[in-house]
């Protein structure tokens, strides 16, 4: 990686003096040993699929408390997964970095954060005391072609995709002061590592986008278009509405999809879509397809 900044190289080379003497560590910035209320939200009602639906009024407020459990759960189950996948990338990409450079040094480090990361969700997940819905086949099968076969640029637009997604959900979890608190610190520790994640990424990127062409441009609003798709399917699971005991699960699973498709655009697509904009991937060819797989509205 070429870096024509002094400033920068200044900032990545704070990042990693950061990480290096001021770590945050999981097992003492969390408040482990705290307990939720009886109705303690795990989840930000805004972030909840079936919140703003008709059939969330039909629902108890232990059904709504608890439907929010299990998505965060799965949430937080999906970036632990995403975030392995992305090591499995850095590895690889290493290989062919001298150890030396920049970019090997903060990379090492963002390595080290993930697996933290990684094992905090775990502990999160045993906190709540709910089981994650594991990936399908072919969400295993994609997510393991991408960051095996793909060339770098494309893995870091997927791996900055899942970045943005991850840090819209934290910062809504630490701040909404209804949310447990074990909820809001893992959220808290997440946004400030990843915070420096997004900007490293970023300006990795930059060389690459900057000069893009229509092809090229297009090529990648459309990996990370398909990203956000990868996701997005990982959240929302007909077993929670089993679980909550409704009437028809099928229904209520139905309908929280639909909604879910509206809501996720709305609360945290938009950094992303400032990202596709800075590099004009949004053209005739993208934009129809923006709308309806991510129901932008552009």
């Amino acid at each position: 990686m070429q870096i024509n900044s002094a400033n920068f190289e200044a900032t990545i080379e704070r990042m990693i003096q950061i990480s290096k003497e001021k770590p945050l560590l999981p097992e003492t910035f969390v408040p482990w040993a705290d307990e939720p209320g009886v109705h303690t939200l795990f989840l930000p009602e805004k972030m909840v699929s079936l919140e703003g639906h008709a059939l969330w009024n039909t629902l108890s407020k232990e059904q709504q408390v608890e439907l929010g459990r299990l998505e965060v759960v799965q949430a937080m189950y999906s970036y632990a997964w995403s975030e392995t996948l992305a090591c499995l990338f850095f590895n690889r990409h290493l290989l062919q970095l001298n150890p030396d450079s920049l970019e090997y040094r903060f990379l090492i480090r963002e390595v080290i954060e993930e697996f933290r990361h990684q094992e905090m969700f775990g502990m999160a997940i045993r906190k709540l005391n709910r089981v994650a819905v594991l990936p399908t086949g072919l969400h295993k099968f994609f997510g393991n072609f991408t960051v095996k076969y793909l060339p770098a640029p494309l893995v870091f637009m997927s791996v900055l995709t899942i970045e943005m997604i991850a840090d819209v959900y934290a910062k809504n979890c630490r701040k909404d002061e209804k949310v447990f608190s074990v909820i809001r610190k893992t959220s808290e520790l997440h946004h400030i590592e990843e915070g420096r994640h997004i900007f490293y990424t970023e300006a990795w990127l930059e060389k690459y986008t900057r000069k893009a062409g229509f092809f090229k441009a297009s090529v990648y609003s459309i990996i990370i278009l398909l990203n956000i798709y990868f996701i997005r399917t990982l959240y929302v699971k007909k077993i929670f509405f089993q679980q909550i005991g409704v009437s028809d699960p099928e229904k209520y699973y139905k309908e929280a999809v639909k909604n879910f498709r509206v809501k996720f655009a709305e609360y945290t697509l938009a950094s992303i879509a400032d990202f596709v904009k800075s590099f004009n991937g949004f053209n005739w060819l993208t934009k129809p397809l923006w709308r309806r797989i991510a129901k932008l509205k552009l």
